[in-house]
């Protein structure tokens, strides 16, 4: 916190000594001031991009974890699908989101697969390696008490998982925001894409940046709980970590 606030103190600082135009670098407190005064219309606009964002997450950590699923049980699944993931992987969002929106249209449906997209991948590979971290000797000795194999993975393949599978979890939901507001550059009614589109055609960029602060302060809320759900999900992590202090 305290190298943002150097940043943006230093950025203030620049903007009010320096002779640079507002319509070229305005200062971080015109950026808030208009945030705050345009707050219905950003407020207006959030609401598609979080609703987007929010589905498309959604339907993003159902794929992940049923395809996870099943590549685990059935191995030669690995081989034939992961390089079709990979190559989605780079394809350029800006050449898929104006493709994306005509085949489907301005609605909902094209911002939540493009987000879908972006993020499901991570998960997809966390939740792979985690199973695969799962200790042999639970497993064999679960086995040996006559566990089925869905009752092993239930048992000790599943709960192995949970580590890795937050660690690919926070590093999707950084992305979500992000693909949401480019699918609505390609094509949408409303939404922090469009607001920020408009307001750069009308060479406002402290409207752009306002929009942009509220995007990074939907990405951190969104990081912020993902991390609320990993502790309550795992409270043995606190357990081992109060132990070891």
């Amino acid at each position: 916190m305290l190298s943002v606030g150097t940043l943006v103190l230093a950025w203030e600082l620049y903007a009010r000594i320096s002779s640079i135009s507002p319509t070229t670098l305005p200062a971080p407190s015109r950026v808030l001031a208009q945030a705050i005064q345009q707050r219905q219309a950003l407020f207006d606009n959030t609401v598609p991009t979080i609703s987007a964002t929010l589905a498309g997450f959604a339907c993003s950590l159902a794929v992940a974890f049923i395809l996870s699923v099943l590549i685990d049980f059935f191995k030669p699944l690995r081989r034939a699908l992961f390089p079709v993931f990979i190559i989605s992987q780079t394809l350029p969002l800006v050449a898929i989101a104006p493709l994306v929106v005509l085949w489907f249209g301005f609605g909902l449906t094209p911002k939540i697969m493009l987000v879908a997209l972006v993020t499901f991948f991570p998960m997809l590979v966390a939740l792979v390696q985690g199973y695969d971290s799962t200790d042999r000797d639970i497993s064999a000795l679960l086995s040996s008490m006559g566990a089925s194999r869905m009752r092993i993975f239930l048992l000790a393949r599943l709960p192995s998982s949970l580590p890795y599978f937050f660690a690919g979890l926070r590093i999707s939901i950084t992305y979500a925001v992000v693909g949401a507001i480019f699918a609505e550059y390609a094509g949408a009614a409303k939404g922090l894409g469009i607001y920020m589109l408009n307001a750069k055609n009308n060479f406002r960029p402290d409207l752009v940046l306002a929009a942009v602060l509220i995007s990074a302060l939907l990405t951190l809320a969104l990081f912020a709980a993902t991390v609320l759900i990993q502790r309550a999900a795992m409270p043995w992590e606190r357990l081992e970590a109060a132990r070891k202090s």
